[in-house]
């Protein structure tokens, strides 16, 4: 019984020492010293997973990433493409031409997409989702 109980606190411990240590400062530790920026929705979806299992941890990990700067994406980077550069990658007849595409994202945010996994869900907008990004139906 009393190693059943070393090991359950062994894992608590453990579990509670991954919560005290921020994520972003964890898997990003080149990015410390950033005093502003964008923030990474990586980094911040995964501080407020720790808020949902542990309250008092998960704020400690979000004061530890902004008190690094490890939450902020580096300067040159940012998490999302501009909708008017997306237009590039609209044919005449109003389709997405994937090899544009992926070229765009993978010039404006150093990400290489496989957008040519067969697993890939591609699904149609309509109008009215077209006409908030500013852009108008070719067909």
């Amino acid at each position: 019984m009393r190693i059943a109980s070393r090991w359950i606190g062994g894992v608590v411990a453990a579990a509670l020492t991954t919560q005290l240590t921020a994520c972003g400062t964890l898997f990003y530790p080149d990015r410390r010293g950033q005093i502003e920026g964008k923030i990474d929705p990586a980094v911040a979806a995964l501080d407020a997973i720790g808020i949902l299992f542990y309250v008092i941890p998960g704020l400690i990990a979000f004061a530890v990433d902004f008190a690094t700067g490890a939450i902020y994406l580096p300067a040159d980077q940012h998490a999302q493409v501009a909708p008017e550069k997306l237009r590039e990658a609209i044919d005449a007849d109003g389709k997405v031409d994937p090899i544009r595409l992926k070229s765009i994202i993978a010039r404006e945010t150093g990400h290489d997409l496989p957008l040519d996994n067969p697993q890939l869900l591609q699904r149609s907008g309509n109008l009215q989702q077209l006409a908030t990004f500013g852009l108008h139906p070719a067909a």
